[in-house]
């Protein structure tokens, strides 16, 4: 069994409305392939094909306010409640006094408890080891995570092995950070590349963060731009993926690029999106934020 979960920052389950709504503006044709022709909006938030599972998830994790990304994804990556137990949201980064569960309780460490291989996808420029080495506090769930279960993080190096992905998929930033030899590559290439990495773990994680940022943006462009970008990703990715022995997650923190009238983040239940072998056993149990790392844990158990 081989686990690949994709996260995508600031997606939420909104309106069926293509004037604040980008993924009814955007074309995009793996997405609704697989989910049928159809995109989940507030009418319509679960779907099932042949191909894939789409499952409305409570991002809100019972707890008054917007939904932020530093508890909400130490929810996604560690299985804990962060914000009950914060006593708030909070974000981006998560707060001092989460660290010892993700230190202890990360699902990189915990999948390899359990024998397994761990990947984190994303490949760091150097100015971000810098950053890094200098002492701060101020790192995402996941980064944290793989420092301190002993994960190693690509490098550009590793990216221009083609043995990473970019966080922004084409690499068409790089050069913008101190890397002008690393040239761009077409989303659908990185998407086959990630496959390639997956293809040798037993799990896999990767990032793609351009979805929130253009959310906060409101630029309508920019976010038809941002889901157009990923989609043909999804496109690249799948044409690899070996379904009958893999299961591919999509999963979100928080909803804000699904509501452009708002520059903030939104309490929308947001997709849970699952492909491949296992994908209805594993939606099966998930409800909200805090049950994805528990389901993916099982799935390795049980295999």
């Amino acid at each position: 069994m081989r686990v690949i979960l994709i996260f995508l920052d600031g997606v939420g389950i909104g309106r069926n409305d293509p004037a604040t709504n980008p993924f009814f503006q955007a074309q995009l044709p793996v997405l609704r392939n697989l989910l049928g022709g159809g995109i989940p909006h507030l009418r319509q938030k679960s779907i099932s094909t042949t191909k894939a599972e789409c499952k409305p998830v409570n991002a809100t994790l019972g707890m008054p306010g917007l939904p932020q990304s530093g508890t909400g994804q130490t929810a996604i990556f560690t299985g804990v409640n962060a914000a009950k137990q914060f006593g708030k949201h909070f974000g981006p980064f998560p707060p001092t006094a989460l660290r010892e569960v993700i230190k202890n309780q990360n699902i990189f460490r915990q999948v390899m408890q359990l024998g397994k291989s761990v990947v984190f996808a994303n490949a760091f420029p150097q100015r971000f080891f810098d950053y890094t080495n200098s002492g701060t506090r101020r790192l995402t769930v996941t980064t944290l995570s793989c420092m301190m279960a002993g994960v190693p993080l690509f490098t550009a190096e590793d990216l221009r092995r083609n043995g990473a992905v970019s966080a922004e998929l084409t690499r068409e930033r790089w050069p913008e950070l101190g890397h002008s030899d690393i040239p761009p590559i077409s989303a659908d290439m990185a998407g086959k590349h990630l496959w390639a990495l997956a293809s040798k773990h037993d799990f896999t994680l990767f990032e793609y963060w351009l979805t929130d940022h253009a959310g906060h943006s409101q630029k309508m462009d920019f976010a038809v731009e941002s889901l157009h970008k990923f989609d043909e990703f999804l496109g690249g990715f799948l044409e690899e993926f070996d379904s009958k022995r893999s299961l591919l997650i999509l999963i979100s923190d928080h909803g804000n690029i699904e509501d452009l009238s708002t520059k903030s983040h939104t309490r929308n239940q947001v997709p849970c999106i699952a492909v491949g072998e296992k994908r209805r056993e594993f939606l099966s149990s998930v409800r909200n934020l805090t049950h994805i790392t528990p389901g993916i844990l099982s799935l390795f158990r049980y295999s």
